[in-house]
């Protein structure tokens, strides 16, 4: 009897699973499926066995995330449909990016990138207009969650069409845009803003969305000035080092983990700014103050970044410390909008496990790619060592969450404080410390 009813169960789960898909589920299965034998088919050529590895493994896994999380699928059919008219509007001419309309305006890796910094900016106001709207608060919230899924999708165009970009460059310069400082801001504003979006579903909730669309627009400021002041758009060819495979695994699960550990401290803020809506000593809220400014302050306190741009700079910095000081001043009417302490709490402990899992995924497939670069797993280069730290600070929170029960302000203020430790290990260290990992300097 009790074997029967197990039977019964799993055939039920098992017939569960797959009565839930609907004939779009299937549609954008088989799309998939198509487009990865075409690519096999045109592009194997080229690709060791390694690489072949990651595209047919790439496949299920594109399935699987699009039945996952069904809006991913309207959003990865509109990234490949836009992108393949941008690939084919080229006709494999690179002078056409400022002939075709499409390209000119739309569609070239540049137009498209400078959409999702204006579309990101944008969708960070209308999050903050929803804050503060009387009556009006759900219509502001749900266009600034629109505009961010249209920026991911930009930012993902802008991506897939450099990639192509590159290659018309020549074919010993196309790669894979993750190798410099611009292309992987562009990665952490996107994959910010999707882990986001998905928790914004998850959770029935937009407002936490005023905060965490700050750090990306944040880092949009960044991009803009670094593009314009470093000519950094333009496409340069790889370093030997990075002429590997491994950089396609390496460094999105790396950036996996830098977006949602800033994801979770800004909603750590969110967390403590309604903690203390009713505090009314200003001097209780200076440090959290402080904070808020030093971790908008910190990527552009390196040395060679501030030449030939301290107006920028003192505006960028000038504006954050306004901003966090508003934020501060408007507490009590913005932990009103703000979910429960309950939620920004596990919204923050899911982000941060999410992280680490993907962080330290990263870490060893960097332990991988140093052994065959460099001959060594690991050689204590100040990149390594930093990444250690970060690791290890995220371990300690997460242990003494599961094992200790760390809830409430502690852990809001460590997470916030990590994503300044973060930030050292992302861009400080390439400006400060010289090593094997020094490729961005600005």
């Amino acid at each position: 009897m009790n074997t029967a009813t197990t039977t019964h169960q799993t055939i039920t789960l098992h017939e569960g699973f797959f009565s839930r898909r609907n004939a779009f589920d299937w549609i954008f299965a088989l799309v998939v499926a198509a487009g990865g034998l075409y690519a096999f088919a045109q592009y194997s050529q080229y690709m060791d066995v390694y690489e072949k590895g990651i595209l047919v493994g790439a496949v299920p896994a594109t399935i699987w995330l699009g039945w996952f999380w069904r809006p991913l699928r309207v959003l990865m059919l509109a990234v490949a449909a836009f992108s393949l008219l941008g690939i084919a509007s080229y006709q494999g001419q690179l002078a056409r990016a400022d002939s075709v309309f499409w390209l000119k305006y739309f569609l070239s890796s540049q137009s498209a990138i400078l959409w999702m910094s204006v579309l990101f900016v944008m969708s960070t106001a209308f999050y903050w207009f929803g804050m503060f709207a009387r009556g009006q608060a759900a219509t502001m919230e749900a266009i600034g969650s629109k505009l961010a899924w249209v920026a991911v999708g930009m930012a993902l165009i802008g991506t897939m069409v450099r990639w192509y970009e590159s290659y018309l460059l020549g074919p010993d310069i196309g790669h894979i845009p993750v190798s410099n400082l611009y292309e992987v801001f562009v990665l952490f504003c996107w994959m910010t803003t999707a882990f986001y979006l998905y928790f914004e579903e998850q959770y029935g909730t937009r407002s936490i969305g005023a905060f965490v669309m700050l750090v990306v627009s944040a880092a949009v400021g960044f991009l803009v000035w670094y593009s314009v002041a470093r000519e950094a758009h333009e496409i340069q060819p790889l370093v030997p080092a990075l002429k590997s495979w491994w950089m396609k695994l390496h460094v999105p699960a790396n950036f996996v983990g830098y977006g949602t550990f800033a994801l979770a401290a800004m909603v750590a803020f969110a967390y403590l700014v309604k903690q203390q809506a009713e505090e009314t000593r200003w001097w209780k809220l200076a440090p959290l103050w402080l904070l808020g400014v030093v971790l908008c302050f910190e990527p552009v306190v390196f040395r060679k970044s501030a030449e030939g741009s301290s107006g920028y700079w003192a505006a960028y910095i000038g504006v954050s410390a306004l901003i966090v000081g508003g934020i501060l001043f408007a507490r009590r009417r913005i932990a009103e909008r703000l979910p429960p302490l309950e939620v920004l709490d596990d919204v923050m402990y899911k982000s941060i496990a999410v992280g680490f899992a993907f962080f330290t995924i990263a870490t060893v497939l960097g332990a991988l790619w140093a052994a065959e670069a460099w001959g060594g797993y690991w050689s204590w280069d100040p990149k390594e060592t930093w990444a250690l730290i970060v690791w290890l600070n995220y371990a300690a929170w997460l242990h003494m969450r599961l094992m200790k029960g760390l809830r409430g302000t502690v852990s809001a203020w460590w997470a916030l404080v990590g994503l300044a430790v973060t930030t050292f290990a992302f861009l400080g260290v390439n400006m400060f410390l010289s090593g094997l990992h020094s490729y961005g300097e600005l």
